[in-house]
């Protein structure tokens, strides 16, 4: 087959790519070209900014792909130059999507299914705030499926919506499993905020990719959102204590006020899965429609760690401020 990847050189893009080149299918990637790849040479790469359209138009002008998957789209606005681009030229338009969906939606509880889908949205949070962005971020999401929603009921256009959590990876380049690795290693505790303490609901990148595929060869799910998520839902606790007992040491979370946190700019960094942007997705559908099944939490976190062990990134920045952390305790006798 013929697919099109939208992104390709990071994280789950990457990992896209050179499963479909192994299962034989020809792959062309379009993308910026901004970061260096290690990509099969049969791969067709294509530059360019996909945010602007007359980039994307002179690049995939004209050509047809059976399927086209977009790591990239992030906002609304660049929903109708895709669907101009390709309508009536692919089979199937795969849109990475977010359960961000859900936490900018009021009056849903955890776990989120696809029908909690409509409903009131909730206002904007305090301008330029980590959670203004990562409302905003779930806002330009839902107007991105709202645009390919009106694009399949007006003109066939065939995309499905795969909505994912937290993408725990090898290659997130965020490094936010890894902080916690290096902070558990370390020997001393882990910072959490009190509130909130949502429990985790993750997807590992290998099932998302297993997702994509299952779509690609069956071609099921047209017009329709589906939601990608593990089976566990643990505490952060437990979650620490898993990973701390496959590195073989005991994990020691320490709960602190929010406010002093951030008053000392410790978060997200102390602890990034302690947001409340962290969605809890109910995986029902994806498993009866299209058969779905989902890597146990602690066989990822075991090769996760293990990559790790033998590919130490650089200690990213999000780590430098870890003596601080350790200050602060030290500092505080009541800190929750």
């Amino acid at each position: 087959m013929k697919i099109l990847v939208i992104g390709g050189t990071r994280n789950l893009g990457h990992r896209l790519v050179h499963k479909l080149v192994g299962l034989g299918h020809s792959v062309t990637v379009f993308n910026r070209g901004k970061t260096q790849d290690n990509l099969p040479e049969s791969v067709e790469r294509l530059h360019g900014d996909r945010t602007d359209p007359a980039q994307l138009t002179h690049a995939l002008q004209g050509r047809s792909f059976d399927t086209v998957v977009d790591n990239a789209l992030y906002k609304g606005a660049e929903v109708d130059p895709v669907v101009k681009l390709f309508k009536g030229q692919i089979g199937q338009y795969i849109f990475v999507s977010t359960g961000q969906v859900y936490l900018v939606r009021e009056g849903i509880e955890r776990p989120f299914h696809e029908d909690d889908y409509e409903g009131r949205l909730m206002p904007s949070p305090k301008p330029n705030t980590y959670g203004s962005e990562e409302w905003l971020y779930g806002i330009e999401k839902r107007r991105a499926e709202d645009a390919l929603k009106a694009a399949w009921e007006i003109q066939n256009f065939p995309y499905t919506s795969l909505r994912l959590p937290m993408v725990n990876s090898e290659r997130d380049h965020f490094h936010r499993l890894y902080n916690y690795i290096l902070r558990l290693k370390d020997g001393g505790p882990i910072l959490a905020p009190s509130t909130p303490n949502y429990p985790l609901r993750h997807v590992y990148a290998d099932d998302v990719v297993t997702a994509i595929l299952k779509l690609i060869d069956t071609g099921i799910g047209k017009g329709q959102s589906y939601n990608i998520s593990q089976d566990e839902t643990v505490p952060l606790d437990e979650f620490l204590a898993t990973l701390g007992g496959i590195l073989g040491v005991e994990a020691q979370v320490v709960r602190v006020r929010r406010d002093t946190l951030e008053a000392n700019g410790f978060l997200p960094d102390c602890s990034p899965f302690s947001e409340r942007w962290m969605s809890e997705l109910d995986n029902t559908r994806s498993k009866q429609e299209f058969g779905m099944t989902y890597t146990p939490l602690r066989d990822y976190l075991e090769k996760i760690v293990a990559f790790y062990a033998e590919n130490p990134p650089p200690k990213p920045a999000s780590y430098i401020r870890r003596r601080a952390e350790l200050l602060l305790l030290e500092h505080s006798e009541s800190l929750a």
